[in-house]
Order: C-alpha cells, then structure tokens, then sequence
C-alpha cells in the first residue's frame, strides 16, 4: 500500500474529528439514498414499460395485417391471404406465429343493462398461453366442440362487472345489420388485462361466428396478428413486412395501432433521465461539502508533508483515495437498500396502483445487471471526477502558515 492510500485510509476509519465525521455520514447516506432510488427508478420504469408493452403486445400482436382499404371502424373488410405471403411469414426469422382474426361490432343485452362491445373472433390455431395468464375466472373457450365454441365467450372484468355477470351466465348479443342479428353466448371465462381501452371494448368469441353473420367465405379473415421473437427488432421487422406483403393488404406496428399508449411510454424515459441527474447532483454535492471540510480540518496534516517534501498532486491523492473509501461505502450501502427494496416488490406486490390509472395494480420492477453496473461505475467516475476540483485547494495551503493553522 502506498503512503497516499495509507494516510487516506487512516482518515477515513480512524479519525477521531467529529465534525468531519458527521458531514462524512451524511456524504455516505447521500450516496446510498442517491444511488437507491437510482436503482429503484431503473427497475421501475422498466418493469412498469415491460408489463404494459406485454399487455398489449399479448393482447394484439406485434404487427397487424389487414386489408388495404379506408375502412377505419371496428369491423375489419374481408380478405384472402395469398400463399406466397403466408409463406413470407413462414421463413421469416423474427417471426415466432401468425394467427387470423376478425372483429365485429356489436351490442350485449341483459335484463338491466346494455353495453356496447366489439366480438373478437378467433380460431382453434390462436395461441392461449397470454390469455391464461389474464384469466382470473373460468377457462378459454374451448375448439375441440366446433357447434359448442361458437356459444362460448370470454369477457373481461369490467365488463362483467358492468353487467354484473359471471362465469356460466347466458346473454343476448345484437349484431346490427340488416337484417338485424342476435346469438346467445354462455361466459365461459373472464378476463383482466388492465388496460381499459381494451377491457371495455372487446369480448372473445369464434372466428366463424364472425364469418357467418358476415356471410363470409370459410377462407376469409378479417386480419393477421403477428407475434415476433424480439420487441426489439419491431420496427425493422414491420418495414419488412410492409414492403413484401400482397398489394392488397396494408400492416401496423403495435406501435402505430396504439400510439398514445406508446408516446406516454415514452415520456417516461425524460422522467428517467431528470431523476438520474438529480440523484448524481445530490450525491456529488454531499462529497464535494465533505471533502472541502476533510481538508480544512487537516490543514496541519497538509502542511507538514508539504515540509517533508510531498508533493500536491501526492497530497490531492490522499483526500481522493478518502473519498473513494467513502463514495464505496455509501455505494454499498445503497445497492443494499436499492436492491432489497426491488426484491422485495417483486416477491410480495406490497406498493399497489390504482389499475384504472395505470394499467396495473401494483408497482412493477424488473431489475437488469447491466443497469446496477453503470449506475455504479457511473457513480463513483462523475464524483471522482467532480471531486478532482475542491482537491486543488490543497495548492493553495502554504506549509508555514498550514503548520501553525490550529
């Protein structure tokens, strides 16, 4: 150990000097809390961008395909996929499944209420594994009975809710056209997927309901959901697509279907940015006060090895390595508490939102060691760094008058 880290350690864990002690905790406890609600934030608002994004992304796909037309309602236009696209789907690579769908709007009536819904009609091929996720009561509906599936419904919990309605209950669906239609559906489960755009609106029922009150061929869908293996490649994989599907056909990204959903998601990384520097402002001003009084209070100290012979740049290295001992305890300290905080969310779901508000009914974490790396490294470069200025005092402090400073 050389004499700069020497003397710094002594400083550090020995000194009897109470006033520098007390403004070194309180360093210390800025950078913990500092780099604690770093962490927390991090966590947060990738969990919370995380969850939301596989809601909807599991409710509609990542990209949707459907007819090149100017029909912007619920009810999709009709159309055949030509095998050639259905074979571009195929071999691509970023492709995980493909499943058809088709909409169509209509009006549920009980004996008390009436609510407006759209029928999102699916076939046996539908992938369920988001859905049983949802799925607070009841099943999904079951293909293996092609007569039986098309009297079968899920509904989600505001819906249920509304209608007051549960799990085995029958009612009356208005389909307006002409003529006017009307089928009986039994619940045979209900969903909550959080996002109340879509719990108010859809209900999931039979792809070939759809087609039959359409008078549709057996062939003809109403859209295409695509489901990728990454998020991240969307916008990429959606320029693709767009460019080599049927002249007749036209494709969304998630993104494009729910934009204001997605422009919010992204504010929150401005929300992010700001509590980031805040937190690095508050720890590197905690330091820089400490630092200065560490090396007021050892005015005597600087003089003397100024008289034997040290050098400023070996006495700057001794009030350096001090903060370093100091800034690592405070980074401990704060992974520590940053890190227990986010388990212990994850693990026990005890800080709760208001679902209605924010998708979801409690706060979301997902930690990543990649992000508790930087916030560290970061952390402890930018306080060196910053600290490099306050050290240029020690230039200042003139031997014979440092050694008689009491």
């Amino acid at each position: 150990m050389n004499l700069s880290a020497f003397i710094a350690k002594r400083i550090a864990f020995k000194s009897e000097r109470t006033f520098s002690k007390l403004s070194v905790r309180i360093a210390i406890l800025g950078i913990m809390l500092g780099l604690a609600v770093m962490i927390l934030t991090m966590a947060i608002i990738r969990g919370f961008k995380a969850e939301i994004i596989e809601k909807i992304r599991g409710f509609s796909g990542d990209i949707i395909v459907v007819k090149y037309d100017l029909n912007y309602s619920f009810e999709n236009s009709p159309f055949i996929i030509s095998d050639k696209t259905l074979n571009q789907f195929k071999s691509n690579p970023q492709i995980a499944f493909y499943q058809p769908y088709a909409s169509k709007a209509g009006i549920i009536k009980t004996a008390n209420e009436v609510e407006g819904v759209v029928l999102k009609g699916i076939d046996k091929t539908y992938r369920w594994d988001f859905f049983k996720k949802i799925l607070i009561q009841g099943r999904v509906p079951d293909f293996s009975d092609s007569n039986k599936v098309q009297r079968e419904i899920l509904i989600s919990n505001h819906t249920a809710d509304r209608l007051r309605k549960k799990v085995g209950d029958e009612f009356l669906m208005y389909f307006v056209q002409q003529p006017l239609r009307k089928r009986k559906f039994e619940i045979v489960g209900i969903y909550n997927l959080g996002v109340e755009e879509v719990d108010k609106m859809y209900v999931i029922g039979d792809l070939r309901l759809v087609r039959k009150l359409n008078n549709w061929s057996s062939g003809e869908v109403g859209g295409y959901e695509i489901r990728l293996k990454n998020f991240e490649n969307l916008d990429s994989t959606a320029e693709k697509i767009y460019s080599n599907i049927d002249m007749n056909l036209k494709s969304y990204s998630v993104k494009e279907y729910y934009p204001a959903i997605f422009q919010w998601l992204s504010l929150l990384d401005v929300n992010t940015s700001v509590i980031l520097i805040l937190m690095i402002a508050v720890a590197v001003i905690n330091m820089v006060s400490a630092l200065l009084i560490i090396i007021l209070e050892r005015t005597n100290m600087i003089g003397v090895l100024k008289a034997l012979g040290s050098t400023n740049w070996a006495i700057q290295k001794i009030f350096l390595n001090n903060a370093a001992y100091l800034i690592g305890i405070g980074l401990i300290l704060g992974n520590l508490l940053g890190l227990g905080v986010c388990l212990i969310q994850q693990h026990t779901h005890l800080l709760k939102l208001d679902q209605a508000s924010y998708y979801m009914d409690y706060v979301p974490t997902e930690l990543h060691l990649s992000d508790v790396v930087l916030l560290n490294v970061g952390t402890l470069i930018i306080c060196l760094l910053v600290l490099l200025i306050p050290s240029f005092v020690v230039t200042k402090i003139a031997p014979v008058k440092a050694i008689a400073f009491k």
